[in-house]
């Protein structure tokens, strides 16, 4: 008796897990028309608009149930301050200062920032809609629960960051660089991207069919794989 053929089973499709974000709910905020920042200060439920702040010291300052409305943070030092359960839309910042800092339930429209220098953060449940950041320097930072969509950003340096549950929806990327980075549910599909560095480091990105036909030069090339 012949022997029957073995059973091929479908594999099933890896389960990608979403960003869990919560919802940023401001309630009480009270209007500031001229807020005076002060280093290390705590500032809880105020609605800033079209607030200059450029320049200032404010590193170590915490903001929280804060909505800021075109405010400017030029060259503003805003290292180890803390943003939680805050809405800022249309920041503004030629040169953005936030290394180091904390952003917890943030959600930030449309802003606009040149070379923004948020190297070795945190961010818990953030979302990025909309805008365009010519520098976003990501690189050492601990990212949990973010999605950035519709956003064109010239170059995004993630090199030795830490991502989980992570989306990129709809954005247009110059130049990603993931080397040394360590990821997981971090999901590219529908993103445009030039180029991609460190590609020793693609474990957990997820991404789609035109996707990988662009990278598949690259990988061939970082494999050594000829193809003739």
């Amino acid at each position: 008796m012949a022997a029957k053929p073995p059973k091929v089973v479908a594999a099933k499709p890896p389960k990608v897990t979403a960003p869990r974000l919560s919802p940023v709910s401001l309630e009480d905020v009270t209007d500031d028309p001229a807020p005076d920042f002060q280093r290390g200060e705590r500032y809880d439920g105020v609605r800033y608009s079209r607030a200059v702040a450029d320049g200032l010291e404010l590193s170590g300052t915490d903001f929280a149930e804060c909505e800021f409305q075109g405010v400017s943070f030029n060259d503003t030092q805003l290292r180890g301050a803390t943003f939680r359960d805050c809405i800022l839309s249309e920041l503004y910042a030629p040169v953005f200062r936030a290394a180091r800092s904390t952003w917890r339930d943030v959600q930030l429209n449309n802003p606009r920032l040149g070379s923004a220098e948020l190297y070795e953060t945190g961010w818990q449940s953030v979302r990025i809609d909309g805008g365009k950041l010519d520098f976003l320097n990501l690189r050492g930072s601990k990212l949990t629960d973010v999605v950035i969509s519709d956003c064109i950003i010239n170059e995004l340096d993630l090199g030795s960051a830490s991502g989980t549950r992570v989306a990129l929806k709809n954005c247009t990327i110059g130049t990603l660089d993931l080397t040394g980075s360590r990821l997981k549910d971090f999901d590219l599909r529908g993103t445009d991207f030039r180029t991609i560095s460190g590609l020793g480091s693609l474990a957990g990105v997820v991404i789609d069919d035109y996707q990988l036909s662009l990278l598949a030069p690259l990988l061939a090339g970082h494999l050594g794989v000829l193809v003739l």
